[in-house]
């Protein structure tokens, strides 16, 4: 790295003051280094020869080795990628001979280790299992981020086999990767499964992440670490070569410190995949979702306040409550709803996901990891009891032997449950309440503040509002809306299939009135009243 550039990475905040983004002037939140700044920012810097993309990553990597290898070590990032520099000092040479291949050219990004990356990175799912397994090809967002421009950092940690191990399992460990840590309180849980996601960016460890859910594990972690998440209608972004839970509920998505980075990057991640049939109709829906990035987005929308999902926490519900001032300062109808029938598949749920696990992790193993020492769920099973000392060492592997006894998905119980889920969370559920009050979204708390970790009882949620949209398939973005005690909070935006855009718009809108994150100051521990 040249020394013009590290002054010019030094001196970031003064540089920030002549960069225009795509949408005006530098918001008056700027960021306080080009490591916190956004695409927009480190783009314009890049198109005025002030920053490469090799610097830029060079700086990620040094600020992973002061806090997440040391320091608070954060744990977040399971895996480096050794080429990473290689790509960023292409992707300037690229640039410099005008060959630029959009907004997310040179911008480093970060991707949560069930996906799979054909290079010399290990893809694991945070188990020993798959340790040193390399995919055989790319997974198709991956693909997607490399074709765009993106360059690929590293690997982030992860709730082991995306939480679908234990029913006492602590969010954010895995085997090989460890536990990862809350940068507001270091003690504190960031929630799961993309826990070294929402760390990483939360800690300024990378521009852009990408996570995967299947219920809560991009807007609670997002939540809990104080980002912008978006779960995305299922069927807009691939599935393709991301070890599955549920096929029915699966989906990748953005992590990132603001709406419009989260915008950007669904722009790279979304588009249809001919080996995910379910994208052929998602295509038909795909549009450019920074085009909903405007200031009056919440002007008329009719919003449903969710209030079946308030009641858990005082100090959250006093936050959103003022976060629901703000929408309707900015045009908003607010309605007081009841989500309908959530109480109906919770335990059809459960069975949908340990029926649809063991196929499809022997699907992709099959794959995406030929060669690899196990080949099925058993497998998996049998290689956690060889290596019980460094896998079931905090908790077992309930779900996984749950998910074994399974039959086909042919079983009655599993076809009754999967259309029961369907039943009450869309046309008796999210589908029902959005039709009678005439909604253009739904908006409660994500969820509470992030717990204390506890290898001994395990998690200990404080509420969540992401199983409605989950179970349905359908979108839902979560905005940092403050914090109680140090702690961040989301607010959530929720709405019916393929309503991303104005999902985003809302959120958006809410965001540039209320600019409520902060960057961690990795406590450790919250420093609460005498």
């Amino acid at each position: 790295m040249d020394r013009r550039n590290f002054v010019w990475m030094g001196l970031a905040v003064g540089g920030m003051a002549a960069v225009k983004s795509t949408h005006g002037a530098v918001p008056r939140n700027a960021p306080p280094s080009i490591l916190e700044a956004g695409v927009a920012q480190q783009q314009a810097l890049m198109a005025a020869n002030k920053l490469t993309a090799h610097a830029l990553a060079s700086q990620y990597l040094a600020r992973i080795g002061k806090i997440d290898r040391a320091g608070p070590r954060l744990n977040a990032i399971i895996e480096l990628n050794p080429e990473a520099l290689r790509i960023a000092r292409d992707m300037d040479r690229e640039r410099q001979a005008r060959r630029l291949r959009g907004p997310l050219h040179g911008i480093p990004v970060l991707l949560k280790d069930n996906i799979a990356t054909a290079d010399r990175m290990s893809t694991t799912a945070g188990s020993l299992a798959l340790d040193g397994v390399r995919a055989a090809r790319d997974a198709h967002v991956t693909a997607r981020l490399r074709a765009a421009g993106a360059v690929i950092l590293g690997k982030t940690n992860l709730s082991e086999w995306a939480n679908m191990r234990s029913t006492q399992s602590v969010s954010g460990w895995s085997g090989r990767g460890g536990l990862t840590r809350n940068p507001y309180a270091l003690d504190r849980n960031c929630s799961g499964s993309s826990s070294g996601s929402a760390a990483a960016i939360a800690a300024g460890l990378a521009t852009l992440a990408v996570g995967t859910e299947t219920d809560g594990s991009i807007v609670s972690p997002a939540s809990i670490c104080g980002l912008v998440g978006i779960k995305p209608t299922l069927g807009l972004v691939s599935r393709s070569g991301i070890i599955p839970i549920a096929a029915s509920q699966d989906t990748a998505g953005p992590m990132t410190r603001t709406v419009t980075d989260a915008a950007l990057l669904l722009n790279a991640l979304a588009g249809p995949d001919a080996d995910d049939a379910i994208t052929g109709e998602g295509a038909a829906h795909v549009v450019d979702y920074t085009r909903a990035l405007q200031r009056d987005a919440l002007h008329g929308k009719r919003l449903g306040v969710a209030r079946n999902f308030f009641g858990l926490n005082d100090e959250v519900d006093a936050r959103i409550e003022a976060a629901l001032a703000v929408l309707k300062a900015q045009g908003a109808i607010l309605v007081d709803v009841q989500v309908p029938n959530t109480d109906k598949y919770g335990d059809s749920e459960t069975q949908v996901l340990l029926y649809e696990f063991k196929p499809g992790l022997a699907d992709y193993l099959r794959r995406y990891a030929p060669g690899a020492p196990v080949e099925t769920m058993a497998d998996v099973i049998a290689f956690n009891r060889q290596h019980a000392a460094r896998e079931l060492r905090h908790f077992g592997q309930e779900h996984l032997e749950h998910a074994e006894s399974k039959g086909g998905l042919d079983s009655k119980e599993y076809v009754e449950a999967l259309a029961q889920c369907r039943r009450y969370a869309r046309a008796e559920g999210l589908d029902k309440v959005i039709a009678e009050f005439r909604l253009d979204a739904l908006v409660a708390p994500t969820g509470g503040p992030a717990w204390l970790t506890d290898f001994v009882n395990g998690d200990h949620y404080g509420g969540s509002f992401s199983s409605p949209a989950a179970v349905a398939g359908y979108p839902h973005v979560t905005v940092p809306a403050g914090q109680v005690h140090g702690l961040p909070v989301g607010l959530s935006f929720v709405g019916g299939a393929y309503s991303d855009a104005a999902l985003i718009g809302m959120a958006y809108a809410y965001e540039q009135a209320s600019l409520l994150r902060r960057a961690p100051g990795f406590a450790a521990s919250v420093k609460l009243p005498a």
